[in-house]
Order: C-alpha cells, then sequence, then structure tokens
C-alpha cells in the first residue's frame, strides 16, 4: 500500500472503545497513521457490537456509506471487527461490503489481514482465544479530553445469560495479569489523567493465580485495591457487576478508598423471578434487593444504576408489574433501558418464542422510562442544595460558557465555566436539576488534588463502617 491511513468507528459498550484503542495501537506499531477522515483513509474499520439488533442495523448502515466512499476511491480496504464480525463471519463476504474480517481476539492479525486484503484475498481471522488478553498492548488513546481512560481487566464471560451473545462473540473469561494493568494505570496518571474505568462482563469474576500452587491469587477487591493505592488524587470506576458475584470484599475496598467512586452498576434485567431464571441470571428477585441492601448498609451514599429488559420471551403483565415493582424500591438512579430483540444463536432463540407483541413491547418500555424518569428526578431533587466535588470533562453542548463534569455517584453536572478548566477537580453547589443532569454553580477555586482525604488499608470481610456512614480512615 502506498499511503498507510486508518480510520476506526467504533459502535457499542465501553469495552467496545477499549478495543478500538487497542487496534489503533496495533496499527501504528505496523506502520499505519491514524486519520479522523473517512475521506482520507487507506483502510477503514468499523468495531461493532452484536449484542442489540439496533446497534447492528446502525452498523448496516454506516458500511452502506463506507462502500459509497469506496466508489470514490476504489483502493479503500474496508474491514468489519469485534462482535458483529465473529457472529456473521463469512456470510460478512456475500453482501460485498468487507475486504476484512477480524474477531475480537484476532486484532494482533490485522496487518497481516489488511495485507492480504490489498493482495486481492478474503481476508478474515474469527478464532477465539482462551488466552488472549491483550496485556503487553499499550492502547492509543482516542478519548478527546485526555481526562478519563478505558482500562480493560478481562475479556469474555462465562454466565450464558439465554438472551446474549457475548459468550459466543468474545469467548469465555480470562483474566488479565495485574501487574500490567497496574502499570497502565500508573503510566496514565503520569500523563496527566484523573480517572480510569475498570472494564469487564462481569468485572467480579476477575481472577489472576499465578504459580502453580496458586502462590498468588488476585480477585477483584485486591485489584481494586491496588489501582487506588496508585494515587489517592486518581478517581476509579468499573463496570459491570454481576449480583450473583459482587462480593461483600468490593464494597468494604469501596467504603475504605475515597477515591473509589460511589457508583455501581447492577444489572437487573427484569423485576420478575420467573424471568430472571428463564434469563439464566443465577439470582432471585430477594436476592437482587438482599444485594441493593447491602450495598446501602456498607456505602449509603453509593449511586445504583442498572439494565432492563422490557418485552423477554413469555413475560406476562404480572411479570412486568413486577420489574416496575423493583424499580420503586430501588429507586435507580439511572438505567439503561431496551425492549428484547432476539440474537440469533443464544439459548433464547434457539428454545424459546419470542412471544410478546412489539407493539406490547413498546408500550411496557415507554412505562419503564416514565417510571424511571421520574425516580430519577426525586432522586437529582435531594442534591439540590448540596455541593458535589466534580470532575471537569468537557464543555457543555448547549454553552461554550458552560462546563460539564461527574460527580463520584457518576451524576452529570453542568455549571458555568469561568475560570475552571478541563481535567480540574471543582466543588460545586447544585442548585437546580433535571431527570438526567444536575445544574450547578462553582462553590470553589480549583483543587489541584483530590479526591479529599486520607487512603486506608483493605478492609477484610466483615469490616465495618461507622453509625454516620462515613468512610473509616486506618492510619
Amino acid at each position: 500500500m502506498g499511503n498507510k491511513n486508518v480510520y476506526i468507528e467504533t459502535y457499542g459498550c465501553q469495552m467496545n472503545v477499549s478495543d478500538s484503542e487497542v487496534v489503533a495501537s496495533i496499527m501504528q506499531e505496523a506502520g499505519y497513521t491514524m486519520t479522523d477522515r473517512l475521506s482520507s483513509a487507506n483502510v477503514a474499520l468499523i468495531n461493532t457490537c452484536a449484542v442489540r439488533d439496533n446497534a447492528e442495523q446502525r452498523v448496516w448502515g454506516r458500511l452502506y456509506v463506507f462502500k459509497q466512499q469506496k466508489r470514490r476511491n476504489p483502493s479503500l480496504l474496508v474491514g468489519m471487527l469485534g462482535c458483529m464480525a465473529e457472529r456473521l463471519k463469512e456470510d460478512l463476504f456475500d453482501k460485498g461490503l468487507v475486504d476484512i474480517v477480524a474477531g475480537p481476539d484476532a486484532y494482533r492479525d490485522l496487518p497481516n489481514l489488511v495485507q492480504q486484503a490489498a493482495n486481492g484475498q478474503k481476508a478474515i481471522n474469527v478464532l477465539l482465544s482462551r488466552e488472549e488478553t491483550y496485556a503487553d498492548i499499550a492502547p492509543v488513546r482516542m478519548d478527546a479530553n485526555g481526562v478519563a481512560a478505558f482500562v480493560s481487566i478481562m475479556r469474555g464471560c462465562n454466565n450464558v445469560c439465554t438472551y446474549c451473545v457475548v459468550p459466543y462473540t468474545r469467548g469465555g473469561e480470562r483474566s488479565r495479569n495485574p501487574d500490567t494493568i497496574v502499570r497502565e494505570i500508573r503510566e496514565l496518571v503520569a500523563r496527566g489523567y484523573k480517572e480510569v474505568t475498570l472494564l469487564g462482563q462481569n468485572v467480579d469474576s476477575y481472577r489472576w493465580t499465578e504459580g502453580s500452587e496458586a502462590s498468588r491469587t488476585v480477585t477483584f477487591a485486591r485489584l481494586l485495591e491496588l489501582v487506588a493505592q496508585v494515587s489517592p488524587a486518581l478517581r476509579v470506576r468499573f463496570a459491570t457487576s454481576h449480583p450473583k458475584d459482587m462480593s461483600n470484599g468490593v464494597l468494604y475496598t469501596m467504603a475504605m478508598y475515597p477515591n473509589i467512586c460511589d457508583h455501581i452498576h447492577l444489572p437487573v434485567q427484569s423485576g420478575s423471578t420467573r424471568m430472571l431464571e428463564l434469563m439464566n441470571r443465577k439470582y432471585t428477585r430477594d436476592e437482587y434487593l438482599q444485594r441493593i441492601a447491602k450495598i446501602r448498609e456498607i456505602i449509603p451514599q453509593c449511586a445504583i444504576s442498572t439494565d432492563i429488559i422490557a418485552g423477554f420471551c413469555s413475560e406476562t403483565q404480572e411479570d412486568h408489574e413486577a420489574t416496575l415493582s423493583l424499580m420503586r424500591d430501588v429507586a435507580f438512579d439511572y438505567a439503561f433501558m431496551f425492549q428484547y430483540s432476539e440474537r440469533p444463536n443464544t439459548k433464547a432463540a434457539r428454545h424459546f418464542k419470542d412471544d410478546v407483541p412489539a407493539e406490547e413491547k413498546k408500550r411496557r418500555l415507554t412505562e419503564i422510562i416514565a417510571l424511571h424518569n421520574e425516580l430519577s428526578l426525586k432522586n437529582n431533587e435531594k442534591e439540590i442544595g448540596q455541593t458535589q466535588e466534580v470532575l471537569v470533562e468537557g464543555v457543555s453542548k448547549r454553552s461554550e460558557d458552560e462546563l460539564f463534569g461527574r460527580t463520584p455517584q457518576n451524576k452529570v453536572v453542568v455549571f458555568p465555566k469561568r475560570q475552571h478548566r478541563i481535567g480540574d477537580y471543582v466543588q460545586v453547589k447544585i442548585i437546580r436539576c433535571s431527570s438526567a443532569t444536575l445544574i450547578g454553580e462553582a462553590a470553589s477555586p480549583p483543587a489541584p488534588q483530590s479526591p479529599a482525604g486520607e487512603q486506608g488499608s483493605y478492609a477484610p470481610e466483615g469490616a465495618t463502617i461507622n453509625s454516620k456512614g462515613q468512610r473509616p480512615v486506618i492510619k
């Protein structure tokens, strides 16, 4: 190839964003240059998600745009990466829209695949791996603000929820060496990053064992502690947790370290135990509520978000009402809400009938969204008059005179810019809100270091916090 410019578009979850950063690193190491303009690219890659049908439809639409660009530039090579590539495999070539197909574990092979495609060969690698974690690759950070970064700690999933395609497109769970995780985060801190989010399909399953006799074992609770100790000024987040696996040890570690953010994303999917059993979620409604109660006992100020599916196979009105009542019981701070879309080759597609009519799915989802907006507004109204520490991430879309950032509870705050800058920690007094956003006024000058507070030591199982719900500090 002559010019070697690579353009990447990313669809789907935070894990896909992290994967695209790995791909960028691999391609740069092979001599390619990243470009943010499709028109200047020699290689155009689209990193895909197969979890929901609407995400796939967006990708198909973009591929037709790529095809139009290829008519103007016949030498352009188009590649599909990620979950859709793994799911559809060689079928993708039949549509004549792609030259390269690479699954989530094949990114190291991308330079070879590009060369094969340039030589007119079918370029495909969708082999899944039991070992690949890309631990040795330093991702090229593609975020615009240089403040917050994603760090992958594991890949794959073993849970096999009946509706989910991830175990088939990303393979089984494998955890990354904790030393490489800590090293990557230290490098981010040295470059000025203020926040990291640890990523995994189920972070609570993280477990690294080293030595033939398991001489060293690192659980997720221990990994959280290691990351929190990198710098007291580094905010630490993680996603996603599984209700059946989240240990009290993780909660106590969060309570002990002020720089681990008070937010847990805990997907429930349904409030009906019958539905949860059909989904193979491995917990009941009561067990989920018990986990919520334990979170609030150990970290009273913790924000909780969730995922909810409307209209899963055989869902009745009674099941739907159970979801609504659970939402009222928990009062989630925010939620990702979807109507069920059947994914090919999942257990649900093979064994269950997608029998809830589309209009009924839509109606139930509308009710779920309406209730969530009502509950979220009430939660946000409690913040009015409070002062929150906000890490500034960017300029508001509505006005260049306003900045936006997030609280430790992951709530978005917008406030006047004045002398503050992206990357500052700012104390912001909340003066009003919507169901999605807090509006405030800066209450202090920029603080060079935060989150405030001294680090404590790891809290073992059975540790407690004081009666006021404040974090203990171990000196």
